[in-house]
């Protein structure tokens, strides 16, 4: 068993790679599944772990954890990232204007759509794939393109093309870094530059925008 990242009793445990699929046990990979569609395709899914939860599985691959073999980790954890894209387009093309103009509450804010509609306006079909790696965007970029009459079949191509890119990518590294000592003994820091790089884009983009605006 890996040393776990927080506390056993620790109030933040559900947004915790390593806890959550050690509650699952011999479902462990099924239940990375579950995260990787809700957070690619649900607004309520925005805050859960992405790529940390992609590494950490990788990790769990190689030491035996998870007995599933990676290859075939990675293409379900693909076709769950790609589905949860299209569910969100899908919502986004029906419900999405609604949503989109629903007030800031604790977990919804309005920046968050307007630094994702400012994310696609400037990287176009390539968003798609860009956003699979940037916490927040990814989840609500699926809903703005959407709403914004993205081509259907031209979404789902990128989305095709991300999904498989950034599991494959995230797992990958988990899964080969996880032979090193040292990885699996200082998971937790590892973990936490994980979320932290993922989250430079999001801050450069809010204090870009916030400078706009203030121009």
């Amino acid at each position: 068993m890996l040393p776990s990242l927080l506390s056993p009793n620790s109030a933040l445990d559900f947004l915790n790679p390593q806890s959550l699929l050690d509650s699952a046990g011999p479902a462990a990979l099924t239940l990375a599944c579950i995260i990787v569609f809700v957070e690619c395709g649900l607004f309520v899914g925005f805050f859960l772990p992405g790529d940390s939860l992609l590494f950490t599985v990788g990790i769990l691959i190689s030491t035996g954890v998870i007995k599933t073999p990676l290859w075939l980790s990675m293409l379900a954890l693909a076709a769950c990232a790609i589905l949860g894209n299209i569910t969100g387009y899908r919502i986004g093309e029906v419900v999405g204007a609604r949503l989109l103009q629903r007030p800031d509450s604790r977990l919804f804010k309005r920046r968050y759509v307007e630094e994702t509609n400012s994310f696609l306006a400037r990287h176009g079909r390539m968003s798609i794939v860009m956003a699979r790696f940037t916490p927040i965007v990814r989840t609500f970029i699926t809903a703005v393109a959407g709403v914004a009459g993205m081509r259907r079949r031209e979404f789902i191509t990128w989305s095709v093309v991300g999904g498989v890119l950034w599991t494959a990518s995230m797992t990958g590294m988990g899964y080969g870094l996880g032979s090193i000592a040292f990885v699996r003994e200082h998971l937790e820091l590892i973990v936490l530059a994980i979320v932290v790089v993922s989250f430079v884009p999001v801050v450069h983009t809010y204090l870009k925008e916030r400078r706009s605006r203030k121009a």
